[in-house]
């Protein structure tokens, strides 16, 4: 009885948290809206499962179209097959909400490059919500006369680091960068929507003990296609576990990295910096004919900063 009591509080507690800001999500929302969710993969612990169950409560505020998965839900050695347990550890028992029964676009992050990442993409055959159709791919959605392109590319095979490196990251060496970034020059030489957001797991700029050389690689490839599109209005991306807003003098881009939805890193202002936070989350992508948002969300569902562009 005691244990039954003390489960109705927390129950309690824990509705009248997100009550009191339930309002407020509401009024996020634009003719079209999305999620954005990247690094999830720690079979429900840390902050994934509570993360999970926001995303849930704040998709009945906002009805996101879809949830933009920016690679690594499988962290460590990524997933064997399609039958891989991780699926339902990783996957398909925390993202149960029924509002989160919705299309996943994902990505490859490195660590489903530890893996068998044809078995990623193969699980668009097995999960009705998972839509994974190439390494990388573009969608347009449009909704009351909003157009938003997502361009979702494959960056891990970019960086030297991964590709030299054949026992931990076998498959990335395989991969065509010159035809992948052809590709990416031309779906942008055609891309007419009103906003244009490119999404890939690692980052282009940002505060990092990471190497180095992977953001040196990703401006000497990836960089030097999307500053060619000035209707490219930002990068976002993953990878280093928390939020960061980078803006460069020379680029019109907005470089905005999402923290990790199940564990984060400490991070500091580097130039260019417009904000950082080392809290775990996700973020809301929203958007009508004239603005663009990214709301920064932490695991208790606040806003902690607005990436915004305008028409």
């Amino acid at each position: 009885m005691k244990s039954m009591t003390t489960l109705a509080i927390l129950l309690i507690a824990t509705l009248t948290a997100f009550a009191q800001t339930s309002e407020q999500w509401a009024t996020l929302k634009k003719d079209i809206n999305f999620f954005l969710a990247n690094d999830l993969g720690r079979n429900g612990y840390y902050d994934q499962k509570p993360i999970a169950e926001l995303m849930g409560l704040m998709a009945e505020e906002i009805g996101p179209e879809c949830v933009l998965a920016a690679g690594d839900v499988h962290h460590f050695d990524g997933v064997q097959s399609v039958d891989d347990p991780l699926w339902m550890t990783n996957y398909e028992l925390i993202y149960s909400h029924p509002e989160l029964m919705i299309d996943w676009l994902p990505i490859l992050g490195n660590h489903e490059y530890r893996g068998n990442t044809q078995a990623v993409m193969d699980y668009s055959d097995v999960s009705r919500r998972w839509e994974m159709p190439a390494r990388y791919y573009t969608r347009v959605y449009e909704e009351d006369g909003t157009s938003v392109r997502f361009v979702m590319i494959d960056t891990t095979p970019l960086m030297s680091k991964y590709r030299e490196d054949n026992q931990k990251y076998p498959e990335a060496c395989l991969q065509d960068n010159e035809k992948q970034l052809a590709w990416v020059d031309s779906v942008l030489n055609v891309a007419k929507e009103d906003w244009v957001i490119v999404v890939g797991h690692h980052p282009i700029y940002a505060e990092t003990s990471k190497d180095e050389s992977e953001r040196m690689d990703m401006q000497n490839t990836l960089d030097k296609v999307l500053r060619k599109h000035k209707q490219v209005v930002m990068y976002l991306c993953g990878h280093i576990h928390n939020f960061q807003h980078i803006r460069v003098p020379d680029s019109s881009i907005d470089y905005v990295v999402n923290s990790s939805a199940s564990l984060s890193r400490k991070v500091k202002p580097i130039e260019g910096t417009q904000f950082c936070s080392p809290k775990t989350g996700f973020s809301v992508i929203v958007a009508d004919k004239n603005e663009l948002c990214v709301h920064m969300i932490d695991k208790n569902g606040n806003v902690l900063y607005t990436v915004k562009r305008t028409k």
